[in-house]
C-alpha cells in the first residue's frame, strides 16, 4: 500500500497565512481581522477564514473584539515568561542529550542547518527566520532520541512563533544565530553539561529580554494618557 503525504487543507494555508502576518508585525496587537476583507485579500470563501481564525484564538494569539469579530491578542509576559522557561527546561534536555549521544550526525548535518538560518536572516523575512529557528531546534529535538520532548512543544509552536517575531524585532538576527552556533559546537564538543547550559541560556536570555520590554510597554499602556488615545483611536 502506497504511503500518502497529507497535503496543507485550505484551512491550515489561511491560517499559516494569518498567523505570517501576525509574526512579522504586520497585523500588530489589537489589530481587528474581518473575514470578509481576509478572504477577499486570501482568494477563499468565508468558511476556511472562520475555521483559521478560531484556531488562532484557541491557541492564544487572537481574542474576541469588543462588540464582535477576533482582534489579534497582546503577548501576555507571565504568559511568555512561564513558556519559556519551560522550553528553556525541554531545549537544554535536548540538547545535553545530543551531545551525549549523537555529536557525530550533529557534526554533519547541523552546519546545513545553520548555513539556512543565516540565509534567512540575509533575506530577512521575520518569518522566514522564525521557519529557520523552528528547524534548528525541532533538529535537536529530533537528534535528541527523546521524541516526547517535540511531542510537548509543538502545540505551542505557533505561539512561540509569535514570541520570536518579538524576539527578532529585539535582537540582532545574526546574534541570535551566533547563540544557536555555539550550541551546535558545544553540542560537537560531547560535553552535554555544557551543551544544556549554552541552550537553557539561549532561551532564558531572550526571555529576559522580551519579558522585560513587555513589561515596559504594558506599564506605558496603563498610563491615563495612553487610555485616552485608545479611546479617541476607537
Amino acid at each position: 500500500m502506497r504511503t500518502l503525504n497529507p497535503q496543507p487543507t485550505l484551512v491550515d494555508q489561511v491560517y499559516e497565512s494569518i498567523l505570517a502576518e501576525i509574526t512579522e508585525g504586520r497585523f500588530p496587537m489589537d489589530k481587528r481581522l474581518i473575514q470578509e476583507e481576509l478572504a477577499e485579500a486570501l482568494g477563499v470563501s468565508r468558511q476556511p477564514v472562520q475555521q483559521a481564525l478560531l484556531l488562532l484564538r484557541s491557541r492564544g494569539l487572537l481574542r474576541d473584539a469588543p462588540g464582535r469579530g477576533l482582534m489579534v491578542a497582546p503577548l501576555d509576559p507571565d504568559h511568555v515568561r512561564d513558556l519559556m522557561e519551560v522550553r528553556a527546561v525541554l531545549d537544554g534536555l535536548a540538547t545535553g542529550k545530543v551531545a551525549a549521544a549523537a555529536r557525530d550526525v550533529a557534526k554533519k548535518e547541523g552546519p546545513l542547518v545553520l548555513a539556512r538560518g543565516r540565509a534567512a536572516v540575509k533575506e530577512g523575512s521575520i518569518a522566514k527566520m522564525t521557519e529557520a529557528d523552528m528547524e534548528f531546534h525541532f533538529f535537536l529535538y529530533r537528534l535528541s532520541g527523546n521524541p516526547l520532548i517535540g511531542e510537548i512543544c509543538t502545540p505551542h509552536w505557533s505561539y512561540l512563533r509569535r514570541v520570536m517575531g518579538e524576539v527578532l524585532r529585539g535582537q540582532t538576527p545574526d546574534e541570535i544565530w551566533d547563540q544557536h552556533d555555539a550550541i551546535l559546537k558545544a553540542v560537537i564538543s560531547g560535553d552535554a553539561d555544557r551543551a544544556e547550559r549554552v541552550a537553557r541560556h539561549h532561551i532564558s536570555h531572550a526571555a529576559e529580554l522580551l519579558v522585560g520590554r513587555l513589561q515596559s510597554h504594558l506599564a506605558q499602556d496603563t498610563k491615563p494618557e495612553a487610555r485616552v488615545r485608545r479611546s479617541a483611536t476607537q
